[in-house]
């Protein structure tokens, strides 16, 4: 197996930018980039679920990337999903990652077929994983967005010795002993990406989230950097506040069909506009927009987001 270096901080899944008539936009791209950056993440990983990249043809998902890497600040990682329904063009999403320099790929479970078993994941991941042998393979554990609840410790023993380049694990999935147990395998071998912001501060106090992914970064990453950095100054009474804090913008974008669709509409609010989704999410309507506004004055978010 390669030895790659675990990723310290967190790791923002951005948004994919489209026009009112639903092109992508490379154009806010370069903002973007610098705007999170500046909010202290560490990196973007690009593509996945925030970013509909299942929505996306595949030109189109190299067109984002190499958007990304060209805008990329120094020692910015640029993260790479290339998962598919079609394990060959994951493959070739795999090989032009590696060609334009990107830091890492991963790839989530196809949402069709569905996958039942270790094995055929395993084989999955392998197929699309030697496609860019050269940059870390993460596999993105979520569940709930294809049905493959399977475990991931056992994912750890298959894939141990098999596919080389096998990093780790982003872990988007509500069971800290999973996650835990994921760790802790082999004398923590894998890097286990924690990907869930909910509950970062708990898993740091079981020794995890050294790491992550997040999803509401794109808007409140100073707020869960700031969990991070104050559980490391063993200020607990300041991490738990922000923590607790990060749970109330959480049960706003509940209230607006997730963080996909409500929490892209935050990022116009603050300044960013990065249009409208796909089909089919149903986008926010202007009326909802008043209402989601309105519940962000109430818990003084533009006091807490990331700055633009």
């Amino acid at each position: 197996m390669k030895q790659f270096e675990k990723i310290v901080g967190l790791i923002d899944a951005p948004f994919t930018p489209f026009k009112p008539n639903g092109d992508v936009n490379l154009d806010p791209i370069p903002q973007y980039a610098q705007m999170l950056a500046k909010n202290g993440l560490q990196g973007v990983f690009i593509n996945g679920s925030s970013g509909e990249g299942y929505m996306l043809t595949s030109e189109e998902r190299m067109q984002i990337a190499e958007a990304w890497m060209a805008a990329a600040p120094q020692g910015f990682k640029v993260i790479v999903h290339v998962g598919s329904c079609c394990v060959r063009e994951s493959r070739r999403l795999a090989e032009h990652a590696q060609k334009i320099g990107a830091w890492g790929i991963g790839a989530m479970a196809p949402p069709f077929p569905k996958v039942g078993r270790i094995e055929e994941l395993v084989k999955y991941c392998e197929e699309i994983a030697c496609g860019a042998p050269d940059l870390p393979f993460y596999f993105y554990h979520i569940p709930a967005f294809n049905g493959a609840f399977l475990p991931m410790v056992e994912l750890l023993k298959a894939v141990d010795g098999r596919i080389p380049n096998f990093a780790g694990i982003k872990y988007t999935f509500e069971s800290i002993y999973e996650y835990n147990q994921c760790r802790l395998y082999a004398d923590g071998k894998f890097d286990m990406l924690h990907g869930q912001d909910e509950t970062i501060l708990p898993s740091l106090a079981m020794g995890g989230a050294r790491g992550g992914i997040g999803g509401t970064t794109n808007y409140n990453g100073r707020c869960l950097v700031g969990i991070i950095d104050a559980w490391k100054q063993g200020d607990l009474e300041k991490a738990r506040a922000l923590q607790n804090y990060a749970q109330e913008v959480i049960n706003v974008i509940c209230h607006f069909r997730g963080n996909i669709v409500g929490g892209k509409r935050i990022m116009k609010l603050m300044g960013l506009d990065l249009g409208p989704n796909r089909t089919p999410f149903q986008n926010v309507t202007d009326e909802e927009e008043k209402r989601l506004k309105a519940e962000l004055d109430a818990i003084d978010f533009w006091n807490h987001c990331n700055i633009l």
